[in-house]
């Protein structure tokens, strides 16, 4: 059974991204990198990360198209399966996303995980979910913290993947974000600063197959 986990390789350590990356290939979905590693090691770390798992790109792109459109270029040149970026600048925005980085995944932040998320993203998230359907996103990134959230997101996305943040350290549950309708659960420290990583991954899934 294809696992439901996206490792967040939210790190700065070479060595470690690396060995983690390695240890836990075939046991997750995809691997997620950020501005931390990608920051201090250079975009080139896609491409070796890419050799041991997909690698979606989360730079959670919220510039103007030209800027948008560079760096989805560099993250797709660079062996990235898929990318994330923010809704909220726009359909301009997110469009030369999506022109740029097709047939690579696109994902629209919609709403974030966090609680500061309430006081100006989640005013507007289905109106921005409305507009990266119409343009043609491949899936959301949805509040796994909040599942009667992600049950909304899945009503009005029909097949869109919903990808769920917040699992773990932040609270969330990963089986009643599953169960609400998410497609994958995005889990970062409490794997990757478990004292065994490949362990808990596999705790997870085991957890995860048992429960749905």
């Amino acid at each position: 059974m294809e696992s439901k986990i996206i490792l967040a390789l939210d790190l700065t350590d070479y060595q470690k991204s690396i060995y983690i990356s390695k240890i836990i290939s075939g046991e997750v979905y995809a691997i997620k990198i950020g501005y931390p590693l990608v920051l201090s090691h250079g975009i080139r770390i896609v491409k070796e990360l890419s050799r041991y798992s997909k690698i979606i790109c989360d730079f959670k792109l919220a510039d103007i198209p030209n800027t948008n459109r560079i760096i989805a270029k560099l993250a797709k040149e660079n062996g990235a399966m898929g990318i994330i970026s923010h809704a909220f600048p726009g359909s301009d925005s997110l469009k030369a996303v999506i022109d740029e980085f097709k047939p690579g995944d696109i994902y629209a932040v919609v709403e974030m995980s966090h609680e500061g998320s309430l006081e100006y993203i989640q005013k507007h998230s289905m109106e921005m979910a409305r507009m990266a359907i119409d343009l043609g996103v491949d899936g959301f990134i949805v509040p796994g913290t909040r599942p009667e959230r992600i049950k909304l997101y899945r009503e009005i996305s029909g097949r869109i993947k919903l990808l769920a943040p917040g699992i773990g350290t932040q609270g969330g549950d990963p089986v009643e974000a599953l169960r609400a309708g998410a497609d994958y659960l995005i889990i970062g420290r409490s794997i990757y600063e478990s004292d065994n990583p490949l362990l808990t991954v596999k705790k997870l899934n085991e957890r995860i197959n048992e429960n749905l």
